[in-house]
């Protein structure tokens, strides 16, 4: 009982019971339909059957004999049927037929009329043995005064019309219990199959809230509406995996690249604090640590940045921006820094460019496309550094590519240097986070495109490839 409750509650239940129930109400009504139709056209049919013959009792009465007629109306109620006939003279007295008995009514005022009946033995007056009572009936009839004065009345026995109804209803009822058995048997494997998909991904949810978060819903060969969930449902899930790991992993290396900055500063406030320092070396020791607060500082507005643009932009954060300008100003903003460091910054930028984009974003990309670029762009030995920031449109997309001829980085690691504080060997030297390259992955993908590092030979060729406006 628990069961069928608890079945009953779900919306998949209810819903097939309401489709079943519309259903059979539909197919009862269709069939009293059909049976309506059939019980009238039956009916319709008898009373032609009876004008028919009546008119040819007609005709053959202004044609021909009495005498005709009367072999006429003997010959067919001697005929095994539901046709009842009757025949009287000008006073209603009997003179042949299968019928005996007429209600005077019948005979003295012509009409349509239904009566009950006892048929005569159509053996009568044959010389053969009466071996079979008359038979009672109820007839439907018409009668009518011929031109010779003689009564005529023709009609059908409905009592056999009333046993196709009582075979049409018995019908009707089975071809109902018929379709409610169909209906629920239809209704419960359906609901049964549609439950079983959604238990397992209950199920699956179960799991994974229990802390598998490599669990997946599993998805059949049938590719319908289901399969199509779990399909997404999947992606959100690897989606979630994906996130939830890289938060760990930026929580284990927030703890393991701050805490180097964190022991230089309590390192330079005790040596500060420590008896017979001079004021020389307290200055000095402020001053480290306003630099490492800084860098701490730099370190935090990087991640809050970056997770300002995983999180997606608000509503109304994007508008259309003139992204040749923007690349622009800051190609023009760090060519005197470049210069600084030998390093020459050509550019290559389509004019009107036009994006619906997040400005700030934008340019905090390029900011640190550019950075990367002016620390790594010396070549090693001998050589210029040269630096060459282009912007194109190619095929309804829009390609941002920073590209150095520096030694560049290696094929394995292009991928890894994309993750938070990530830095190569050769870059500990620098000064970083090792999160500039993450907040332009960040910043790429919040705008719906992709972020790939290339090989420029020598060299690296950073590509922001955005979809088009």
């Amino acid at each position: 009982m628990n069961r069928f409750v608890q079945l009953w509650r779900t919306s998949t239940v209810r819903l097939t019971a309401t489709f079943i129930l519309i259903f059979v109400i539909f197919a009862i009504m269709l069939l009293a339909f059909i049976g309506w139709q059939s019980s009238v056209q039956i009916q319709r049919q008898q009373s032609d059957d009876i004008d028919r013959e009546v008119r040819l009792f007609q005709r053959m009465d202004a044609n021909q004999s009495i005498r005709a007629l009367a072999f006429a109306v003997e010959r067919i109620s001697r005929q095994p049927g539901p046709g009842v006939y009757y025949l009287g003279d000008a006073t209603g007295q009997y003179l042949l037929g299968n019928m005996t008995d007429v209600p005077p009514e019948v005979l003295i005022t012509p009409g349509v009329y239904s009566f009950a009946y006892e048929r005569s033995n159509p053996l009568a007056g044959s010389g053969l043995p009466d071996i079979r009572p008359p038979r009672s009936g109820y007839a439907l009839v018409r009668s009518v005064e011929l031109s010779n004065g003689l009564r005529l009345v023709v009609g059908r026995d409905v009592v056999e019309r009333r046993g196709y109804s009582a075979i049409i209803i018995q019908s009707f009822m089975f071809g109902v219990l018929g379709i409610i058995l169909f209906s629920l048997i239809a209704g419960g494997v359906t609901a049964r199959r549609v439950l079983r998909r959604i238990d397992t991904i209950r199920d699956t949810s179960t799991k994974i809230m229990s802390g598998n978060l490599s669990e997946r819903i599993p998805i059949t060969k049938r590719q319908d509406e289901f399969d199509g969930l779990a399909t997404n449902l999947n992606a959100m899930l690897d989606r979630i995996e994906a996130l939830l790991q890289g938060l760990k992993e930026v929580t284990d290396n927030v703890a393991h690249d701050l805490k180097t900055p964190l022991t230089r500063l309590r390192n330079q406030a005790e040596s500060a604090l420590r008896d017979g320092a001079s004021d020389q070396s307290r200055q000095a020791a402020l001053e480290t640590t306003i630099a490492e607060s800084d860098r701490l500082i730099q370190t935090f507005n990087a991640l809050l940045m970056i997770a300002r643009a995983e999180a997606g932009a608000p509503s109304g954060a994007f508008s259309d921006v003139d992204v040749s300008a923007v690349v622009a100003d800051v190609a023009e903003l760090y060519g005197p820094v470049a210069e600084d460091e030998g390093i020459v910054v050509e550019t290559a930028i389509a004019e009107g460019v036009h994006l619906r984009a997040n400005r700030e974003l934008i340019g905090q990309a390029m900011v640190n496309l550019l950075e990367n670029a002016v620390k790594y762009a010396k070549p090693e030995g001998e050589g210029t550094g040269r630096i060459n920031v282009g912007l194109r449109t190619d095929g309804g997309r829009v390609l941002i590519d920073v590209a150095d001829n520096g030694p560049g980085i290696p094929e394995e690691d292009r991928k890894r240097v994309l993750e938070r504080f990530v830095r190569l060997e050769k870059s500990r030297s620098e000064t970083g986070s090792g999160l500039g390259l993450s907040l332009v992955d960040a910043v790429t993908r919040l705008h719906g495109g992709t972020f790939r590092i290339e090989d420029n030979a020598p060299g690296v060729r950073a590509v922001i490839d955005l979809p088009g406006a």
